[in-house]
């Protein structure tokens, strides 16, 4: 049997790509242009935060092949994740009440679902065309995978910072296949962002400080999943009910019209988290948060941290709240000191 040739090698891997349920793939090589500056730009502004690992592993961000020697082409695919059947995000952010998580945390771990599915795409090409030289990841190692799939043509960085396709807006994972095959390279996307800032004008804290930079310190998403530690006073107000990450910047992006509803399964809403009661997820026990949070993302960020941004959630609601100040005076001996300070904050916003 004859081996394919590059362009018919590119074809198998976008049939088993699509056989597996990925959106779309593209393929770039391993240089990354601008990358590089423009991340060291990032971090010697601080942007990062207590994110130390951002600054670590030098040129092995940036170059595929420092990271996984003999790299010469990078495969990056991409797999929608909005919902079906999940509620709609603004009438839950505006219920105080109810708390809001990000909608990529509704279901099972992104991560392991989109890995598991690049190792069987490198299985089927090793089926198909022999052994080759592969590495699989899935934000799961220093890969900056957004540059990468911009290069890979499968859209452009936007002024929030995320990847938007034209035809499918933002509501999608990304992965990699880090490879040796000498596949035929798409070209890189453009922007398409023009003269609008839907995103940076409603942002609640102001974490998009220019278009296309964000400041990770003031991004929700950074204080309710990465910071360890107390969130800053002054922007505790401006989480509203924002419990787990924030998609207001995604909300809003024009783009985003073209989304497309993901048919994975795995990415449903579990638990009832796409409109959840605040009191209800307080009074989860560490036991009943690590039960009912297997196989979740969210489950990373331990008992601790939740209960501290369910807190800030409660302080958040119409002062003297019956319901919240009840449910936060059952947590004023918290046995976490982080989450009795929030407590404590949260219930003098209630005049307590």
């Amino acid at each position: 049997m004859t081996s394919p040739t590059p362009a018919e090698l590119l074809s198998l891997v976008r049939d088993l790509a699509a056989d597996l349920g990925f959106a779309e793939v593209g393929v770039s090589g391993v240089e990354l242009a601008h990358a590089p500056q423009r991340l060291s730009a990032w971090l010697a502004r601080g942007y990062h935060g207590e994110m130390a690992w951002m600054a670590r592993h030098g040129e092995k961000r940036w170059r595929p092949d420092a990271l996984v020697p003999g790299t010469v082409r990078v495969i990056s695919v991409r797999m929608d994740y909005w919902p079906a059947g999940a509620a709609a995000p603004w009438p839950v952010l505006g219920d105080p009440a109810l708390g809001y998580v990000s909608r990529y945390a509704l279901g099972r771990d992104y991560h392991k679902r989109v890995r598991q599915r690049l190792q069987r795409l490198a299985d089927g090409i090793v089926e198909r065309v022999g052994p080759f030289g592969y590495r699989v990841f899935c934000d799961s190692a220093p890969v900056l995978e957004k540059p990468l799939a911009e290069q890979a043509g499968l859209g452009w960085i936007g002024k929030h910072t995320c990847l938007i396709d034209r035809r499918a807006g933002s509501w999608f994972f990304l992965g990699e296949l880090y490879t040796d095959l000498p596949l035929p390279v798409d070209a890189p996307a453009t922007g398409h962002c023009g003269s609008c800032r839907a995103c940076l004008d409603v942002c609640p804290t102001g974490a998009i400080v220019a278009p296309y930079v964000l400041d990770a310190r003031r991004c929700i998403s950074y204080l309710t999943i990465e910071h360890p530690g107390p969130i800053p006073e002054p922007l505790r107000p401006l989480l509203g009910n924002r419990i787990y990450g924030c998609d207001d910047c995604q909300l809003v992006c024009p783009w985003n019209k073209f989304a497309r509803v993901s048919e994975a399964a795995d990415f449903a809403p579990r638990h009832g988290l796409d409109a959840p009661r605040l009191t209800e997820l307080m009074d989860w026990t560490a036991a009943e948060f690590e039960r009912r949070l297997e196989g979740s993302a969210i489950r990373r960020i331990g008992h601790e941290r939740w209960q501290r941004n369910l807190a800030v959630a409660l302080g958040n609601a119409p002062p003297g709240d019956g319901d919240a100040v009840a449910c936060l005076r059952r947590h004023l001996d918290n046995a976490s000191s982080l989450v009795r300070e929030h407590v404590a904050w949260a219930l003098r916003q209630h005049g307590v």
